[in-house]
């Protein structure tokens, strides 16, 4: 015959022991100083985001807002941009440009 086994007793789990609070960050992630520094647009990209010195950031909030507000982004490729007039400038005469290239077309006309 064989011998009945007993049933196996289960240990509590040991607690990890706890571990010491972290000492919490003076300030979180600082933003780069070049991109926040102030630009001016000049005469043809104030036309379209405003003639005040701003951020590289803001200029590009606002140039965001003018495509969504004016449907300028192409439907079928949503990484093309189709220029109006006021763009035309900006984009140096071309009706369609890429959204990367958007940002180094933009560069040329701020200081």
């Amino acid at each position: 015959m064989a011998a009945k086994k007993k049933p196996a007793v289960k240990k509590p789990a040991a607690k990890p022991a706890a571990k010491p609070a972290k000492p919490a960050k003076a300030a979180g992630r600082k933003p780069n100083a070049a991109f926040m520094r102030p630009v001016q647009p000049d005469a043809a990209l104030a036309a379209v985001v405003g003639s005040s010195p701003m951020p590289r950031t803001e200029l590009t909030k606002k140039l965001w807002a003018y495509i969504k507000k004016k449907g300028l982004q192409d439907p079928k490729e949503k990484r093309m941009i189709n220029a109006d007039d006021a763009l035309k400038a900006v984009f140096g005469g071309k009706k369609q440009v890429s959204m990367f290239e958007m940002t180094k077309l933009v560069g040329k006309h701020v200081k």
